[in-house]
């Protein structure tokens, strides 16, 4: 039997920076991943360039059934912290709106980084490597696994004890890319609950009225301020083809459920009916469109006015009709039918629940050894580079602790 003190599964942002910590404390470190490439999250995240983190992260930024789990783990290794570590390798970067930091050349560099600090720390690297079974023992873990290129030849796993386990394979965003709901079969395997899990941070879709003026009016950016539920988000919004997307609608999809309406300001900037009215007052002679079309884009304007069936010069239009257009405006409510789901979400909201961990550590309170970072975990961050700041920090601290 093989014999190494910690076996890490999934070798994405969690797992590598559980790995490089764990190893650079002289444990014996064993990482392991079923994909054919390492961290694909982080190499398409950010168009590219990966958000690595945001400069504004603290507990607010976080979603969970228990909103302080995340303090302890964000404390022990801050947004600054990782800062430092992509200046130490030179990587150059940037910041956009929101806090947002960026590589300015591509998201490998980021990977590249990590891969050289698990060097450093001498862990060892396999990926394409099949988890056939998992046991607990009195002292740690028996972790059965396979090559993939060995599957056929091979029917015989090899067999690894551990002292401590570290699940970090992520949620069920992005199936094509390897998700899969193995972290949380391993949760129940050992009696952990899971919180409800679904796609979070992922465009809304609409029935066939409201997708068919998005499909009209498709590739429309505006900044809108988005709420339901109490939650509002005040940033950019796109129509698309298959209905609303945009950071504003990524960001209310993680508060939005089956049901609910959300409300859309198109023009959080003015006061669309008490502009209207202004114009009208001083014997504006224009089109209605025309002049809403000062606010927001002519495509829109033209919409709205056609939806709500106002039109003609702006000082012949009664009141009551200005006053519909500006309500369409900044407060047009809408009921999704639903989001698109796994394929294109960013993120998994719930999973294991925060209940059964160590806040300090990331163990499992009752199963000795047994840890779960990341993704995997009730803990999701908004956009902007919340998510990855998690998988650090919560990586971090289990490294410290196995």
């Amino acid at each position: 039997m093989e014999e190494c003190d910690v076996i890490i599964i999934g070798a994405g942002a969690a797992g590598l920076m559980c790995a490089i910590e764990a190893g650079k404390r002289g444990r014996k470190v064993w990482l392991v991943d079923h994909a054919a490439k390492i961290a694909e999250k982080i190499r398409i995240s950010g168009g590219g360039r990966c958000n690595f983190t945001n400069t504004g992260t603290g507990p607010d930024n976080f979603l969970s059934q228990n909103p302080h789990f995340c303090k302890s783990a964000l404390t022990q290794y801050s947004q600054q912290d990782f800062v430092a570590m992509v200046e130490r390798y030179g990587i150059a970067y940037h910041e956009k709106a929101l806090g947002q930091l960026f590589c300015d050349h591509k998201a490998q560099d980021i990977i590249d980084m990590l891969l050289a600090e698990a060097a450093g720390a001498n862990v060892q690297l396999d990926m394409q490597t099949d988890i056939v079974r998992i046991e607990k023992t009195d002292s740690g873990f028996h972790v059965a696994t396979r090559a993939q290129k060995e599957a056929e030849a091979n029917d015989t796993p090899t067999v690894t004890h551990c002292a401590a386990l570290v699940i970090a394979t992520g949620g069920l965003s992005i199936p094509k890319i390897g998700a899969t709901k193995f972290g949380y079969e391993v949760a129940w395997q050992f009696g952990l609950g899971v919180v409800e899990t679904r796609a979070a941070l992922v465009p809304l879709t609409f029935q066939a009225e409201i997708l068919a003026r998005c499909k009209s009016l498709a590739g429309v950016s505006v900044d809108a301020i988005v709420s339901c539920a109490k939650k509002g988000f005040s940033e950019a919004m796109l129509f698309t083809h298959r209905g609303l997307s945009g950071p504003s609608i990524l960001q209310i999809s993680s508060y939005w459920r089956e049901g609910l309406a959300i409300e859309v300001n198109l023009a959080p900037q003015a006061n669309v009916a008490a502009h209207l009215l202004s114009v009208k007052a001083r014997g504006g002679k224009a089109a209605i469109e025309t002049v809403l079309s000062d606010i927001i884009p002519k495509r829109l304007a033209m919409d709205i006015c056609q939806t709500e069936a106002v039109s003609g010069r702006l000082v012949e239009i009664a009141n009551s009709a200005i006053d519909k257009i500006g309500a369409a405006v900044n407060h047009w409510q809408l009921k999704p039918a639903g989001s698109e789901g796994y394929r294109t979400a960013e993120v998994t909201l719930g999973g294991v629940d925060t209940a059964e961990l160590s806040s300090k550590t990331m163990q499992a309170k009752n199963v000795n050894g047994l840890f779960f970072i990341g993704e995997v975990v009730d803990v999701t961050g908004h956009l902007g580079g919340y998510n990855f700041q998690w998988a650090w920090s919560s990586g971090f601290v289990a490294g410290q602790n196995v």
